[in-house]
């Protein structure tokens, strides 16, 4: 079946890890976005894209929490665990009052990783993330403890999330950075600016996340009248009706032309992602095999030059109004962390 979809492989960075170009977020199973899905109904969608050549799953403790990791230790018994390139994530808890506290201290690190281990039922993790980016401690220090765990196997390759570029640097200089996961699509494009030309100098691969702007680019302003009411998207700034007017203008276009293409949108956002380049892996989100398969086609989807510069031009920044997520959540913009100098371990 990998062959009919034509899901290839490709290497993540210059360290050796080699994932299908196009990966599966898990968080919709177990984080409020829509109703939610049965375990049989997750782990048969799991299975399906392992079968279909979709082998990069991406998870995080946060999702559920720790649910996520919970269930996809069960999709991943009887043997399929060793078809999978398997990612997590720490560095995020959310109290009651919906805070976000961000850790990156030794510790935590360490806690959060043996923890994970347990959860998914695994020995080695192939590829972990620091979830965002803690603006407390430096980021040699975590990146220490992270090389430690690579050290004694519990983890192959370090990845960073929502990560400025001097962050990413100072990371590197301690032990190369795999993969760098970032918010990037049509809609969403301030990362090509900075980011996205330091992991290709350093040589870092990159994980697109959200690459259909949270459904946005799929459905358009549908999506959000299809949102259950306690789906977190109901409180993205882009999807408030104040900018809901202005984006969709955005969408029309790109389903204008899927038409032309005979592709559906989410298919032509997604190849744009694709077309990107060789170092990028999209990882769009889904709890339906429909829309896996649907998303699996989007490989097909060539664009030409010309097309690729009519899809830059209509997603200009202008074309969107809106922030990505409320302020209370951390982004890449505010993820520098102190000088090593100024570290103190208590």
């Amino acid at each position: 079946m990998a062959a009919a979809y034509g899901v290839r492989k490709m290497k993540l960075g210059r360290q050796g890890l080699e994932v299908s170009a196009q990966g599966l977020g898990c968080m919709n199973f177990s984080l409020s976005q829509g109703p939610s899905t049965l375990e049989s109904d997750a782990i048969a969608l799991l299975r399906h894209a392992i079968h279909s050549g979709v082998t990069f799953f991406d998870t995080s403790d946060l999702y559920g929490p720790h649910t996520n990791e919970f269930l996809l230790a069960k999709a991943l018994k009887d043997g399929f665990r060793d078809k999978v390139e398997l990612a997590s994530k720490f560095g995020v808890t959310i109290s009651q009052d919906m805070k976000f506290c961000v850790r990156g201290d030794p510790e935590y690190v360490r806690s959060s990783c043996e923890a994970s281990l347990r959860r998914l039922g695994v020995t080695c993790i192939d590829l972990y993330y620091q979830h965002r980016v803690d603006t407390t401690i430096p980021i040699e220090v975590t990146m220490g403890e992270l090389k430690k765990l690579v050290g004694e196997g519990k983890i192959k390759y370090i990845g960073l999330s929502e990560a400025c570029a001097s962050t990413i640097r100072r990371a590197h200089a301690v032990y190369p950075i795999t993969a760098v996961q970032l918010e990037w699509s049509l809609w969403t494009r301030e990362v090509e600016e900075d980011i996205v030309p330091t992991c290709r100098e350093l040589g870092i691969g990159i994980v697109a996340y959200s690459p259909l702007g949270k459904g946005f680019l799929a459905s358009g302003p549908k999506l959000v009248e299809n949102l259950d009411q306690d789906d977190y998207r109901k409180t993205l700034p882009r999807l408030q009706q104040e900018n809901l007017d202005h984006n969709k203008i955005l969408y029309e276009k790109v389903q204008a032309m899927a038409t032309k293409k005979g592709c559906n949108p989410a298919q032509l956002a997604l190849a744009w992602v694709h077309h990107q380049g060789d170092d990028v892996c999209p990882i769009p989100g889904t709890t339906k095999i429909e829309n896996l398969n649907q998303n699996i086609r989007a490989l097909s989807v060539k664009l030409t030059p010309e097309e690729m510069s009519e899809l830059d031009s209509i997603s200009q920044p202008e074309s969107v109004k809106g922030e990505r997520y409320t302020a209370i959540v951390p982004t890449f913009k505010n993820s520098d962390t102190p000088p090593l100098s100024s570290w103190k371990a208590a």
